[in-house]
């Protein structure tokens, strides 16, 4: 063998090695913490709410909205801020919509959904977008406990913010969705806020109903599976609750709202499209349980041959019909539990 070619050689088997380093702690970072997973599912959904943003955009009214922009609710926590819309020219405190974002818990923005906040204000409610602490930044439960406290800001300045506080609606989406059916759960279930160890902000005089789309209620159900939506799950989860062992977690346990609804839980609106796994896994049971207990619910959802196929988070995918008979079906069950909206006035 020729100088040259074990010199070659060597060379080689040195960069396969350290090719083979940054393979092995590439996958050890991945094993041993929730950060680089996380990291990665945020990338998705950050890249698809984007193309969801560009749809809802040609939708949203040009006129007749007003607006404050992230209004902070905590000091020193630059997640605690709020969106705030309401009719152009408007003196009055309004029935109010609290909506909180999802994002599989590692991710997502009150941002990605301003214009369906913009269209629902048009119809003379005040339009309330939260952002929270999600994973992981920061474990559960702290989100429950922050947006508990934006709701004690909106109750305190709701002069300020156009909100009628006895008229509220809890609204979220996907992993928003399972954090409003906390707040609602921890307002209207005294037992279930002990559980917690938090008091609420809201009185169940203050809340009039709920609105759940594409949310996750039976946190058990997500576990088992297999392939990259598996991983998926149970990466986000991991960063959220801090918790590696999903099946025994604490934080799993109080998350699955499914078993713990009461009787008094409020009027729920509850959708998710049919080529969204999670809606014969968790609205459909959901909305099963709740009105066995009782409780008024306003389902929608979608024969199992629906065509196009509706995916998770079709709500807001204003340029199908469907999307478009889910908004007025959420504009429905607002009126009916807030009452007739107010028109804008010129200032």
């Amino acid at each position: 063998m020729s100088v040259t070619h074990a010199r070659r050689r060597r060379i080689t088997m040195i960069v396969l090695s350290v090719i083979a380093g940054i393979i092995a702690l590439t996958v050890l970072a991945f094993v041993v913490s929730p950060w680089p997973g996380a990291l990665v599912i945020r990338a998705v959904f950050q890249s698809n709410a984007a193309k969801v943003l560009t749809i809802m955009t040609e939708f949203a009214p040009t006129s007749g909205v007003d607006e404050k922009l992230n209004v902070a609710y905590q000091e020193g926590n630059a997640f605690s801020v709020m969106d705030v819309y309401y009719p152009t020219g408007t003196s009055q405190n309004l029935g109010t919509i609290v909506w909180t974002h999802g994002g599989a818990w590692v991710s997502g923005s009150k941002d990605n959904d301003r214009p369906y906040f913009q269209i629902l204000a048009s119809h003379g409610y005040t339009v309330i977008g939260m952002n929270y602490t999600y994973g992981p930044e920061a474990t559960y439960p702290f989100a429950v406990g922050q947006l508990n406290d934006g709701l004690a800001f909106i109750t305190a300045h709701a002069n300020e913010l156009h909100v009628d506080a006895t008229r509220i609606i809890l609204a979220g989406d996907s992993a928003g969705a399972q954090l409003t059916s906390q707040l609602a759960l921890l307002t209207t279930s005294p037992t279930y806020a002990r559980e917690l160890g938090i008091t609420p902000a809201l009185t169940p005089d203050n809340l009039r109903g709920v609105i759940l789309n594409c949310g996750i209620y039976r946190m058990s159900a997500m576990l088992g599976g297999k392939g990259i939506l598996a991983w998926g799950d149970d990466t986000s989860l991991w960063a959220y609750t801090g918790d590696r062992n999903l099946a025994d977690s604490p934080a799993m346990a109080q998350m699955s709202t499914y078993d713990f609804v009461t009787p008094d839980f409020p009027d729920t609106y509850i959708s998710g499209g049919n080529a969204d796994p999670l809606t014969d896994l968790q609205s459909k049971p959901l909305a099963a349980r709740l009105t066995s207990l009782g409780v008024d619910v306003s389902p929608l959802f979608w024969p199992a041959d629906q065509t196009p196929p509706l995916p998770h988070e079709y709500q807001f995918r204003l340029d199908l019909a469907s999307a478009q008979t889910a908004l007025t079906q959420t504009l429905k069950f607002i009126e009916q539990r807030l009452g007739p909206g107010v028109t804008s006035t010129t200032p």
